[in-house]
């Protein structure tokens, strides 16, 4: 008998088996699971009544909020497709964002309104926008609060649903201008939430600080197995050290998600103010390999277990961890730090390869380089309308992922470079196109080159190289300041250098690895 995956099965389950326990906590509000699960059935006829239907988007705009983490359920319910939002962009992205993947809804916190109501007359497909944290209608959107209270909290009669149809629509930069909406089925993202949920050792006695944004891949899936598994989930709206060991301290924190640079800014703060630290606490980090000295740091100095993780938002997105195996725990400590720096090897329902250039595995001796490649129960069904994007990443059912990596002979992964020309600051991807494109509008400016740079802070930023026109003087001031105010800031280069001219292939090509080579010397550039 075919029983088919679908993502609601796990907030059932919660409602069922914990549904007096403590599910979220916001700040001064909380909800059971009970509770939940009635306001999500709340948010699925206010759906309904708007006449969403099966495969209808519905966008967010929002921090980590309570609002946001129910709106991934009262979306399934009503067989919609969930269009989270990333809240660090500018307004002209989510112009093409939200035109491009034809969202029909917008939820959208009241402190980021302020992000879409310059292009509001531009949207072609938009109905509705529906504010979070207002206590009146606006005279372009409605109050969440009030439209949520007219609507019973009864159990909602849901559409049918395949485990095959799209879940949700997650956009991600690449090294083209535009961002690519990536497809994950209900198959996807329940099977990567069993896997992963297995390897993060995941329980009911779980306690879950919400740092990494739930509009990353849904914050690496955490709304799908924390609330299978009956966790209570804290939330956290900004990311600021003084506010997440606090929240560590008050609500008993076991475990949390984040990226490289959000972890060194917590241990600065614990050294720079000498606080008592919660040991035990589980650490999951992606982005930036990090050094061993920082995971000595994380696990022999606060006494929390640090755990590496590698993926990327089209296949769910993890597929390898860099834990210590059994058999390998004999290794001395130094070794073992080593290894848990690393990409890592792959989680149960993914297989991962590095091949060379005729797709052949690269022998694990620590020095041949090739391209990592996928295939796993939680790869995209593609790139919304952009078949040409698909057909180059997905190959023989195999996903290409432009890292390009070692396997040293233990068979753990190392990635040394990527592919493309995207930059990960701060666990955010930049295309450097881009940014170049922005660029290339500035009268002054010849030819521009952008790279990243390495980052004490962000692990890289971006970095300007610029021929200035003939008769043209510019500062480095003016230049970010140009980049600034047509790109979010995280984008915006970070520091300039000024030349005579760019090295090039014979064809004319930019040789960008020539320009990196500058700043990183022989150091390698880690990016996931």
């Amino acid at each position: 008998m075919h029983v088919p995956l679908i993502l609601t099965d796990f907030l059932d389950r919660a409602v069922e088996l914990y549904g007096e326990k403590l599910a979220i906590i916001e700040d001064e509000r909380s909800l059971t699971y009970a509770e939940l699960g009635k306001r999500v059935n709340q948010l699925s006829n206010g759906l309904k009544a708007l006449q969403i239907q099966k495969g209808d988007k519905v966008a967010y705009l929002a921090p980590n909020t309570i609002e946001m983490l129910e709106g991934f359920y009262g979306a399934f319910q009503v067989g919609a497709v969930m269009t989270p939002l990333n809240t660090r962009l500018k307004p002209e992205d989510y112009l093409f964002i939200l035109n491009h993947s034809e969202s029909q809804v917008l939820f959208v916190d009241k402190e980021l309104y302020p992000l879409v109501e310059p292009i509001l007359d531009q949207l072609t497909s938009l109905r509705e926008i529906i504010v979070h944290g207002t206590k009146e209608d606006g005279p372009n959107y409605k109050s969440y609060n009030q439209w949520l209270r007219q609507f019973p909290s009864r159990n909602f009669e849901r559409v049918q649903l395949e485990e095959t149809d799209i879940a949700s629509l997650l956009y991600t930069s690449g090294t083209t201008g535009n961002p690519k909406g990536v497809m994950l089925t209900h198959r996807s993202n329940y099977l990567h939430a069993l896997s992963t949920q297995h390897h993060l050792r995941v329980s009911d006695s779980d306690v879950l600080l919400h740092v990494l944004p739930m509009f990353h891949v849904n914050g690496w899936g955490s709304p799908f197995y924390y609330t299978a598994n009956g966790a209570t989930q804290v939330m956290l709206r900004k990311v600021d050290a003084k506010s997440i060991f606090e929240k560590i301290e008050k609500h008993d924190i076991t475990i949390a998600h984040m990226a490289p640079t959000v972890l060194n800014m917590l241990l600065e703060y614990q050294k720079m103010n000498e606080l008592p630290v919660k040991k035990g606490m589980r650490i999951v980090i992606a982005g930036s390999a990090p050094p061993p000295a920082f995971v000595i740091r994380v696990e022999e100095d606060l006494g929390w277990e640090f755990i590496h993780v590698y993926g990327m938002t089209e296949i769910s997105p993890l597929i390898t961890t860099s834990q210590i195996r059994s058999h390998h725990k004999h290794f001395p400590k130094d070794k073992q730090h080593l290894l848990k720096a690393k990409t890592g090897y792959s989680m149960i329902g993914s297989k991962v390869k590095v091949v060379d250039e005729q797709g052949k595995p690269v022998p694990p001796d620590g020095k041949t380089i090739g391209e990592i490649i996928t295939r796993t129960n939680g790869m995209m069904e593609g790139y919304w309308k952009n078949p040409e994007a698909t057909a180059s990443t997905i190959r023989n059912g195999w996903l290409y992922t432009g890292d390009m990596a070692i396997v040293e002979e233990n068979g753990y992964i190392e990635i040394v470079d990527r592919k493309k020309d995207v930059i990960i600051s701060g666990g955010e991807n930049i295309s450097s196109i881009e940014v170049e494109g922005v660029l290339y509008h500035h009268p002054a400016i010849l030819e521009a080159a952008v790279v990243a740079v390495p980052h004490e802070k962000w692990g890289e930023v971006p970095h300007a190289v610029v021929v200035v026109r003939e008769g043209f003087q510019l500062t480095e001031e003016e230049v970010i300041e140009f980049a600034r105010s047509r790109l979010a800031h995280f984008k915006a280069p970070k520091s300039v250098t000024f030349t005579t001219g760019l090295p090039k292939t014979a064809s004319g090509k930019i040789q960008k690895v020539q320009i990196r080579k500058e700043f990183w010397g022989e150091q390698t550039r880690f990016v996931n």
